[in-house]
């Protein structure tokens, strides 16, 4: 039974984490494009990609909504609900896309404020800008796939992303450089080819769905008959604290990054080699995370309390275990893993330590992960919402901080303080799913 339930989580998963490994692919690819052109060009992406990403992670938590409640009405056999689902959530999902990217406009003027090196802040600025313009497509390709999650129809998605890497560089190598009879843009054509690479994800998925055979039991078209508010609420109820999570768990690792900052370069940077490295292992934890998701809602669909237990614990059993082993590839490499990224040898030493601690908390980062689709699955959201302000905000950055200059531990007081985090947000999201998961009150 066990063996079977793996397979499944499995099945889904793998789509899942391609996908998202293709997004994150984007973003190297334009660090090293972009840090062709210069140091300035390198320093201003990676100011305005920081303030952008706390805008972007809410957008991407609104759109979390789409996933359970298509699951819950395919699971039900309410295919014609499926529908309504994605197309009340495209219009909110829009709406939010306009909403952040105005504050994405705001907020590149505000840069000017931050004591950033002015050789940077006008480019950091007009970069944001163009960045912004890109949630629009982005939240649309966002509706569409969460959609095509709900109902198991990863493929596409996976595969198109993977494409939209090859938009991405040629655009990069039209707009950054000057090639094709353009003017050569520099950091902006980099934003220019980010909101080209998204464009094309949201009409070729936008497509493909509305096409296929596959898909058109569910009616995914644009045959708006009014705007229903009663799912409208439901989406914003799933999706505002979803958003939230997202925010509260990205905007602490910033912290954390601007606290590091404070003790210098070689701190930070080593900060920073262990940070990109966990995040790769993560990854794959939030595809397992949004399999487990797609699962239990499924199950939550069919009334199965029984199947709706056993989804969450496989998934979150399945990510333990491969996030046991990451930790081990971060032990037993601990000192070749930094050296990808830098040959400078203080900050290979401090990076091969802090990697020990990336492999003890590598269990709770996974757990936690996991912990939230599965409570995602079953629609409980405000709670889980407060455990990741208090495990991040309430405890772990102010443990880390103390650690870090009241105890003189320095950067592994940060990195001590993340463990906290982690550990305590993954404990108490399945201690709540577990106690959620027995009781029929989640079955409306």
């Amino acid at each position: 039974m066990y063996k079977n339930e793996i397979k499944k989580t499995l099945v889904l998963s793998l789509p899942i984490v391609v996908g998202q490994l293709g997004q994150m692919l984007m973003s190297v690819v334009d660090n090293i494009m972009v840090g062709k052109v210069g140091t300035q060009a390198l320093a201003a992406s990676s100011l305005a990609n920081a303030i952008f990403m706390l805008i972007m992670v809410v957008g991407f938590g609104v759109t979390m909504a789409v996933t359970p409640l298509t699951a819950i009405a395919y699971g039900r056999g309410r295919d014609e609900e499926c529908g309504v689902v994605l197309r009340q959530g495209i219009l909110l999902n829009l709406f939010f896309g306009i909403l952040l990217c105005g504050i994405t406009l705001v907020l590149s003027e505000c840069i000017q404020f931050l004591n950033q090196p002015l050789e940077i802040v006008d480019s950091a600025s007009l970069y944001m800008k163009v960045l912004g313009l890109s949630m629009l497509p982005l939240m649309l390709f966002q509706s569409f796939r969460q959609f095509a999650e709900g109902v198991s129809f990863l493929k596409p998605a996976m595969i198109i992303t993977l494409l939209a890497n090859l938009v991405n560089i040629l655009a990069n190598w039209i707009f950054i450089y000057g090639n094709l009879g353009v003017a050569p843009l520099g950091l902006t054509g980099a934003g220019i080819a980010t909101i080209s690479s998204r464009t094309f994800m949201a009409i070729t998925l936008m497509i493909i769905i509305r096409k296929s055979s596959k898909m058109k039991r569910f009616d995914p078209t644009f045959n708006y008959r009014k705007i229903d508010f009663p799912m409208m609420r439901r989406l914003l109820a799933i999706g505002i604290p979803a958003g939230f999570q997202y925010f509260f768990e990205v905007s602490a690792f910033a912290a954390s990054s601007i606290m590091v900052g404070w003790m210098g370069t070689v701190a930070l940077a080593a900060h920073q080699v262990a940070l990109n490295l966990a995040s790769i292992s993560f990854m794959v934890a939030m595809g397992i995370s949004s399999a487990a998701t797609i699962r239990v809602s499924t199950a939550v669909g069919k009334r199965d309390i029984h199947g709706t237990r056993l989804a969450g614990f496989t998934a979150a059993a399945l990510c333990a275990g491969f996030m046991a082993s990451a930790g081990l590839v971060f032990i037993g490499f601990r000192f070749f893993l930094p050296t990808l990224y830098i040959s400078e040898k203080e900050v290979i030493d401090i990076s091969a330590s802090l990697l020990v601690i990336v492999a003890f908390f590598q269990i709770s980062d996974g757990t936690q992960a996991v912990g939230l689709g599965i409570l995602r699955g079953i629609t409980d959201m405000k709670i889980p919402t407060l455990i990741t302000l208090a495990a991040y905000w309430l405890m772990g950055l102010p443990s880390g901080y103390y650690m870090a200059f009241k105890l003189d531990m320095g950067i592994y007081g940060i990195w001590y303080g993340l463990l906290v985090s982690l550990s305590i947000s993954g404990i108490f999201m399945m201690l709540r799913f577990n106690s959620k998961s027995k009781k029929e009150v989640y079955l409306h």
